[in-house]
């Protein structure tokens, strides 16, 4: 489904097992088509859910990483980079088996935004599943607003953070539950309901928001030590804390 304002045009496509929407100038709805066959193009590659994708082939040992798609082994790649950074608590292999989704969806949506932004467009925002990357700002000056959700009261918001050329990632229960594993005990994480990640790209951004959640009451120092990254989290318990640099994401 596509529209808007005047001006602007939102789309959502159904796609990784999820909604990605776009909310774009309308003069820049052409390259809305690129983008979202690169989103139906990652699915097919990387989704442990259709068994003919590189992953599930991968991971059944059928194809080697080199039998696969040059992006598979930049993920693999990345994947590592960011376990060893979160000190194991980032995995591509929840529960034994290969599953880069953790870091896919954030990667997929920041390209997705970035072949917006090599089309000409400079206000833009792309959304998969909550998670979002955002161009420039909505016009005017106004910066783009995104709404946190409170993972212990649904349908409230916890708070809004506010800002231009910027990432935003939750990771948390309010909508699958505890489905984060802590890889170093492998049980689910209890320690905290939500945490959301700011920074400049949705990829690092997700990822580290998922390492994060996994880490429960370590993840303020681990995020603190992480240049240009900031955190607020729910506890399990209701209480909440932010690093030191989150206010400056407040409206």
């Amino acid at each position: 489904m596509t529209g808007g304002q005047a001006g602007r045009l939102r789309h959502a496509e159904h796609v990784m097992g999820t909604v990605v929407s776009f909310d774009v100038p309308a003069c820049a709805g052409q390259e809305l088509g690129p983008a979202v066959r690169w989103l139906h193009w990652v699915d097919r590659i990387f989704s442990p859910y259709r068994p003919d994708s590189d992953v599930s082939l991968l991971a059944a040992a059928e194809v080697t990483v080199d039998g696969c798609a040059p992006e598979v082994a930049e993920v693999i790649s990345a994947c590592t980079a960011v376990r060893l950074c979160s000190g194991g608590y980032f995995t591509a292999a929840p529960g034994g088996a290969f599953d880069p989704s953790g870091y896919v969806k954030g990667w997929a949506v920041e390209r997705a935004a970035a072949i917006l932004s090599a089309a000409g467009s400079a206000h833009h925002l792309v959304n998969g599943g909550g998670d979002v990357q955002c161009a420039g700002d909505r016009g005017s000056g106004q910066p783009w607003r995104i709404g946190i959700a409170d993972p212990l009261r649904a349908g409230s918001l916890a708070l809004v953070v506010a800002g231009r050329d910027f990432a935003v990632a939750t990771s948390g229960v309010a909508e699958r539950g505890r489905h984060i594993v802590n890889p170093h005990t492998g049980q689910p994480a209890t320690d905290l309901a939500s945490v959301t990640v700011v920074g400049a790209g949705l990829t690092l951004t997700d990822a580290y928001a998922t390492a994060a959640f996994a880490m429960g009451s370590g993840a303020r120092d681990w995020v603190e030590s992480l240049d240009g990254y900031e955190a607020f989290a729910i506890t399990s318990r209701g209480a909440d804390w932010q690093t030191s640099g989150f206010a400056a994401y407040l409206t």
